[in-house]
């Protein structure tokens, strides 16, 4: 190959890697200087008034019709996905509130008389939540002194098309969810500190497994409403 056309190749070849190099972006701003302490929650967060929260897992079974009975997960925006209805808003709900929403829904129109009941199976507000682009998402007991690296290495570290440099926090402060963005790179280097996580934190890595509906969540938000009350 001539010399001038493999030095083009090459070019291209990094230019094409520049393309795909990990960035920061996004509307959830960085560099947040008010992210403060989140609520603190209730020692008794399963009573009958626990009001169902974002990443928390409900159980929801209609006695006899097993094909609306099962586990639902409560995604960012404080929905779950359930037959025949759709999707739901059940962020703020109790058990018991839900119950009567998934009742009165069903009743007459796809089921004559139903029998619902509703159960809180996992909560995210004791717990730290990792999702998106690591190897093992889940959720993590929060403990002292546990930081945004170290959440993130319980989850198994970042898997091969995760976007380091783009990280978000939700976290609940004075009642309402608040959001900021973090750069491991930056962090791993020693630019920036290691942020402090804690119960009730959610985690989401940038990447191509960030599912569509929280990936359109992260594009939606206003920008002026992040890293204040929304």
């Amino acid at each position: 190959m001539p010399l001038k056309l493999l030095q083009f190749s090459v070019a291209l070849a990094l230019m094409a890697i520049a393309a795909c190099a990990p960035t920061r972006g996004g509307p959830v701003p960085y560099d947040v200087a008010n992210f403060g302490v989140p609520d603190a929650t209730s020692v008794a967060i399963l009573e009958q008034d626990y009001q169902i929260g974002p990443m928390d897992k409900v159980k929801i079974t209609v006695f006899q019709v097993p094909d609306l009975s099962g586990d639902y997960d409560v995604d960012l925006r404080g929905m779950i996905s359930f037959p025949l209805l759709g999707e739901i808003n059940v962020a703020g709900m109790t058990a018991t509130a839900l119950d009567e929403r998934v009742t009165e829904a069903l009743r007459g129109r796809y089921v004559k008389s139903p029998d619902v009941a509703v159960g809180i199976l996992a909560s995210s507000h004791r717990m730290i939540t990792v999702d998106g682009s690591v190897r093992e998402p889940g959720v993590f007991p929060a403990g002292a002194g546990l930081t945004l690296l170290r959440v993130v290495a319980l989850a198994k570290g970042l898997d091969d098309d995760a976007n380091p440099r783009r990280v978000v926090v939700f976290r609940q402060i004075d009642g309402r969810r608040n959001a900021a963005a973090f750069d491991l790179v930056s962090i791993r280097r020693g630019e920036n500190p290691d942020p402090q996580l804690f119960s009730g934190d959610i985690v989401v890595v940038e990447g191509s497994k960030l599912k569509a509906t929280t990936k359109s969540f992260l594009q939606s938000v206003p920008l002026i409403a992040l890293f204040r009350p929304f």
